[in-house]
């Protein structure tokens, strides 16, 4: 019926010889029908008359082994009635649908099979296949590079290595149909913008053989080739070509074969869709046998199902080729993250177009993501979209970052230095005025617990980056010892304490008159200090400023053990914020900075002493310098940098960039641009690497300190 409505059988023959069928009962279907298949497997002289007089050689082995079915008066008037739709507007990827519900629950389940919606292939077809191709065409500038683009399309394959019905395979050869349309309407522009004639004919035809596919299942395979050959018909009325679609095309490069175990063809890109299957499922869909096959094959373990195909897809690709699959999202998350999207970028792979996570729409009961990679390295790096919106970069937890791998080891020398501000956990702060009438108070030494209290809109928003408030801060002290401050301690019984013993945290410390978080460790190491850096938790921008050793920052900041000017201008510097920027996580529209993350990754540089002090004098001369402005301005250190980003201020620009140029000169990456931050972030992640696998000896963040 599909090929009757196609024009692929002549004069609605399927149709007539159902129609003699019901008019005569005592003749046979399974000799009409079925002789009816037998001619469109042979070739050669056709009868003078009658049926089968009007066929045409079909090939393509769609009827090697023709079925000759007897079908009853009831069947047959199904069959009829079938005949009446016009299935010339049927898209052949419904073959999809037609193959989970041939296969049934149970085996669907078993082989993982699942089908997938049109929108949903086209967030691989589109970033894998279509947008560099026509980025290819578009960018040609003479009639011999559009000629050499058409013979780079007459040989561009297209593999998927799980295909099911041809659902993936039919839209990328519709696709390319039209790729091929506007390459040669490409040409004729520039052939006359040239003066040239156009050519008297079309040199050929992209060739549906360069379709190829592999599917476990026997009967998969068969649909995704009619799939594709009604495709093809399809394509060739919509394009109104001049193209013979019969006899079928061999595609024999769509076989049946368990794609974990055979080898792949070669192709120019690989698509797909493969099985969803979760790790802890695999030994009762697929034995134990062949689970430790897998983990001994693949060398990482036993991993969901879709982690081996993401890994032998990258295997597959030469330098410059493109890959694009859906996977369950735990592709992105913990252990299956380091088999899959790890692996791939930590071997030249880079993620160029991702959806991070969507339901899937069809029946199973599963979250998937979707991730377009190139394999390099390449001489230009695409754009890079994430979920719909351009970014700088996708790391493999498919979130925006200019570090490729979302697993960036902490390294052993930069922990204990860098902290969450002080927790309170209850009401300890205290206006200015409440804290004088303390401080004034002659009983005691009130000095050494009403200390000036800090957060990080201080940071942010006050003209000299100063605290605006008291605590009352007993450290570790005891209740006796604290009880010593008479007037302090009866401040924190009245507006602290029942809020702290109500508190769910208060197990974590039950010495209500103490701060909930009194870092000690922190504590210990700023007995050490004449001063420390604080920088804001969570903002807009990344920022930082010094603070007297007396400050109590709160859990609003992040407070760092440096005292010298090298260790401020390394965190100033934007060599060390893009780093930050892409390891922290955001709230809204602002960074959220978290010390293990964003701190405890970052490989310093390896710096002479007068690399420190020089570095040290371009941080000086910008915290100076932004601190006039602000002054001048009357306003933070957030306004400050607003106008920055507008334009303003382009001496304390210059500033930043040779504090930058300093910093990246004592890595020794002078060829790095500033303001490169991909490329030095890119950098940074291989120091790191190299540091974590102890091939560069590294000494942390306090070598060359002044003492």
């Amino acid at each position: 019926m599909f090929a009757e409505d196609l024009g692929q059988l002549e004069r609605q023959l399927f149709t007539r010889i159902v129609d003699d069928l019901l008019a005569n009962p005592q003749r046979s279907s399974a000799d009409d029908l079925g002789g009816l298949f037998r001619w469109l497997n042979t070739e050669g002289a056709r009868p003078e008359a009658g049926f089968y007089a009007e066929t045409r050689y079909v090939n393509g082995g769609l009827f090697a082994e023709p079925s000759e079915v007897h079908l009853d008066s009831e069947e047959l008037a199904e069959l009829r009635a079938a005949c009446e739709f016009d299935w010339k507007r049927v898209e052949p990827h419904i073959f999809g649908s037609l193959l989970e519900g041939a296969l049934g629950e149970e085996a669907q389940w078993t082989l993982g099979a699942h089908y997938t919606h049109s929108a949903d292939i086209m967030k691989v077809i589109g970033p894998s296949i279509v947008t560099p191709w026509l980025a290819k065409i578009e960018g040609a500038e003479t009639v011999a590079q559009a000629q050499s683009l058409q013979d780079e399309l007459l040989n561009f394959t297209v593999l998927d290595p799980a295909c099911g019905s041809g659902n993936f395979l039919y839209i990328a050869y519709r696709e390319l149909r039209q790729i091929e349309r506007r390459l040669r309407e490409r040409e004729r522009e520039l052939r006359q913008a040239a003066g040239m004639p156009d050519p008297e004919a079309l040199s050929g035809f992209f060739p549906l053989h360069n379709i190829k596919g592999i599917e476990i299942n026997a009967f998969a395979v068969a649909l995704a080739r009619v799939t594709l050959w009604m495709g093809h018909k399809l394509v060739v009325d919509e394009l109104n070509l001049a193209e013979s679609t019969l006899p079928l095309e061999n595609l024999s490069e769509i076989r049946t074969g368990d794609a974990l175990r055979v080898e792949w063809p070669q192709a120019s890109v690989i698509v797909g869709n493969p099985p969803f299957h979760g790790d802890r499922n695999l030994r009762s869909l697929l034995g134990d046998a062949y689970v430790e096959w897998l983990s001994e094959e693949f060398g990482c373990g036993l991993k969901d199902h879709c982690v081996y195909w993401f890994r032998k897809a990258h295997d597959q690709l030469a330098p410059g080729q493109r890959a694009g699959l859906v996977g369950t999202n735990s592709i992105s998350q913990n252990r299956a993250r380091g088999a899959s999207l790890n692996y791939i970028v930590e071997n030249d792979g880079i993620i160029t177009d991702a959806v991070s996570t969507q339901d899937w729409p069809g029946a199973a009961n599963v979250d998937v993501s979707i991730v377009n990679w190139i394999k390099g390295p390449v001489a230009f790096v695409p754009a890079r979209l994430l979920d719909e919106a351009e970014v700088e970069g996708i790391d493999t937890a498919l979130r925006e970052s200019t570090i490729p791998v979302a697993d960036v080891p902490r390294l052993p020398l930069n922990r204990h230095i860098a902290f969450q501000g002080f927790l309170p956990g209850a009401h300890y702060d205290i206006e200015v005025e409440e804290a004088r009438e303390l401080l004034q108070r002659d009983d005691c030494d009130y000095s050494r617990v009403v200390l000036p209290y800090m957060d990080g809109r201080d940071i942010a928003r006050n003209v000299g980056q100063q605290p605006t408030r008291y605590t009352i801060d007993f450290a570790q002290m005891t209740l006796e010892a604290a009880m010593a401050y008479p007037a302090a301690i009866e401040v924190i019984r009245a507006q602290a304490r029942e809020a702290r013993e109500n508190s769910p945290s208060y197990h974590r410390n039950p010495r209500w008159w103490q701060f909930l978080w009194p870092r000690p460790d922190f504590r210990e190491k700023l007995g050490e200090l004449d001063r420390f850096i604080a920088g804001t938790r969570v903002s807009k921008w990344i920022l930082f400023t010094w603070c007297d050793s007396n400050w109590r920052p709160s859990d609003s900041t992040n407070v760092f053990a440096f005292d010298s000017s090298y260790a401020m201008a390394i965190l100033t510097s934007s060599i060390h914020t893009h780093w930050a920027k892409a390891r922290s996580s955001t709230l809204e529209d602002r960074i959220r900075y978290t010390p293990s993350s964003a701190f405890e990754t970052f490989p310093w540089p390896r710096v002479s002493q007068a690399q420190a002090d020089l570095i040290g004098d371009h941080g000086q001369a910008v915290i100076e310098r932004r601190q006039e402005i602000c002054v001048q301005g009357n306003m933070g250190l957030t306004d400050l940098y607003n106008q920055i980003e507008d334009g303003a201020w382009d001496d304390l620009s210059t500033l930043h960039a040779q504090l930058d140029e300093a910093v990246l000169a004592a890595y020794g990456w002078n060829d790095l641009e500033v303001g490169d931050h991909p490329s030095v972030n890119q950098h940074l992640y291989e120091l790191n690497r190299r540091i974590t696998e102890g091939l560069v000896e590294y000494r942390g963040p306090t070598e060359n300190l002044p003492e």
